[in-house]
């Protein structure tokens, strides 16, 4: 892995969204059931100026009861700056996003941050 001097790796908007697409096919099966009013999204860089890789923003369906309904869809976004700069190479860039869209799907469906590292998830 890169170290936090390390420059982002070089990789366009479009080579980037198509990783996304190639890991989200790659996703397990028992997390992509169920998936309800939830969007995927690519931003540069988190607004808080950390090094956060993605983020589930939302109620996750273990919190969502009858009071849920008509809400603004659920989202789950990478942050492609941290991501980048974060891998050597598009291989590695490849599964880290991949585990990130498995880390946040996870906590979509209600898992929390330990679980998640015991399910090898995180």
């Amino acid at each position: 892995m890169a170290d936090d001097a390390s420059p982002a790796l070089e990789i366009s908007d479009e080579e980037f969204d198509a990783l996304v697409e190639e890991a989200f096919e790659e996703i397990p099966e028992a997390l992509l059931e169920n998936i309800d009013n939830l969007i995927f999204v690519v931003e540069d860089e988190p607004e808080d100026g950390t090094e956060l890789l993605g983020v589930y923003e939302g109620f996750s369906l273990t919190e969502r009861d009858s009071t849920y309904f008509g809400q603004l869809p659920d989202r789950i976004v990478l942050f492609k700056g941290p991501l980048t700069r974060l891998c050597a190479d598009e291989d590695e860039l490849y599964e880290e996003i991949a585990i990130t869209l498995v880390h946040e799907l996870g906590h979509y469906h209600g898992i929390e941050e330990d679980r998640l590292h015991e399910l090898g998830w995180g």
